[in-house]
């Protein structure tokens, strides 16, 4: 199988060490509107063939699928007319940057009849796809109530860098820099862990959003500090269930931490990862309350079984012919819940909290 990357920035080395890495798969070309950058990446990791032009590889069209590690805002632009020389795609999560063109992007590839999927890179947690197997097995009843939560704290320490002095971070705290704040960078991973985990998409949302006050004027050089740094969302899932989701920037003493909590009307489970072991690695970690431990709120730890990358699920779709999870369609409605979001702060007065209180 032939695949080529387009896009080559940092993200897009792994994308090449994955697939590459591969029985039967090749990497065959890069695609970069910069030069440079495309042939650097070319030689770093031994592909044969590089374009600056889209259009081109696609004329050229030697492969059989692409992984689009754009920027968010270029997806829609560069997965179209990919669709239409009918490749198959891995696309970098979001999948768009509005609902109106997720929803255009997911046609286009049902129309197509190819396979289209999102990295949505926490699908790869073996806690994760542990609880949805108990979850969609009956093992929990009927799933009453959720808690999910992303906690980083780079706003809070130094642990990744210096925010104040660094652009890789200050971009993401200034709405003219593109940034949808703590939403839009890791808001679609705790949406996405939410309802895969539950096995049940979301529906109904509401959500604040607030921007803490950083720096003298709310700025820094360039940047205007405006994006926000932390929300909590209020949803109704499709099975009924209730649920809140939040995260922030400014949770001292985690590092980048997801935790999701799902309650049933014959038990629970609790999903951590986070952390490091001892080899370095994140910790992916079950907990249960279930049968008649409930009736003593006793917990059991539940083995986990190595699971597969999204990288190997698109490869493995392909091969099969069919689309895999996580797809174009299940980004599209994250992408949806997500403008909703923001619809929804953007409505509701400010004074809202303060006036309940």
């Amino acid at each position: 199988m032939r695949l080529i990357i387009v896009g080559t920035g940092s993200m897009a080395a792994q994308h090449a060490r994955r697939f590459g890495a591969m029985e039967g798969v090749e990497v065959v070309a890069g695609v970069d509107l910069d030069p440079e950058r495309v042939q650097a990446f070319c030689r770093e990791h031994g592909i044969g063939r590089w374009f600056t032009d889209l259009g081109a590889a696609l004329e050229w069209g030697a492969f059989d699928a692409v992984a689009n590690v754009t920027p968010d805002s270029a997806h829609h632009a560069t997965t179209m007319p990919v669709l239409a020389h009918r490749k198959h795609v891995f696309c970098e999560k979001p999948l768009a940057t509005s609902h109106a063109d997720a929803s255009a992007m997911t046609q286009a590839a049902q129309e197509a009849q190819v396979v289209a999927m999102v990295n949505l890179s926490y699908r790869s947690v073996p806690a994760l796809q542990k609880a949805r197997q108990l979850v969609t097995a009956g093992e929990l009843g009927e799933v009453r109530h959720v808690e999910a939560s992303y906690l980083q704290s780079w706003l809070a320490s130094r642990y990744w860098g210096d925010w104040r002095t660094e652009s890789r971070w200050l971009w993401r705290l200034s709405r003219q820099h593109g940034s949808n704040g703590v939403l839009g960078d890791v808001g679609i991973h705790i949406l996405d862990f939410a309802s895969y985990g539950t096995a049940s998409e979301i529906e109904k949302v509401s959500c604040r959003l607030k921007a803490f006050h950083k720096a003298e004027n709310d700025r820094i050089g360039e940047y205007v500090l405006d994006a926000n740094d932390s929300f909590v969302m209020a949803v109704e899932f499709a099975n009924g269930a209730l649920g809140t989701i939040h995260a922030t920037r400014w949770a001292t003493g985690y590092a980048d931490d997801l935790r999701l909590r799902i309650f049933g009307s014959r038990g629970s489970l609790e999903v951590s990862y986070g952390g490091r072991g001892e080899d370095g690695q994140r910790i992916s970690h079950l907990r249960a309350c279930l049968g008649r431990d409930i009736e003593t709120h006793s917990w059991r730890d539940i083995p986990l079984d190595p699971v597969e990358s999204n990288y190997e699920r698109f490869i493995r779709a392909i091969r099969q012919g069919e689309t895999l999870e996580p797809s174009f369609g299940h980004a599209a409605n994250l992408q949806r819940i997500f403008d909703l979001a923001l619809e929804t702060e953007a409505t509701l007065p400010k004074d809202t909290m303060a006036a309940s209180a």
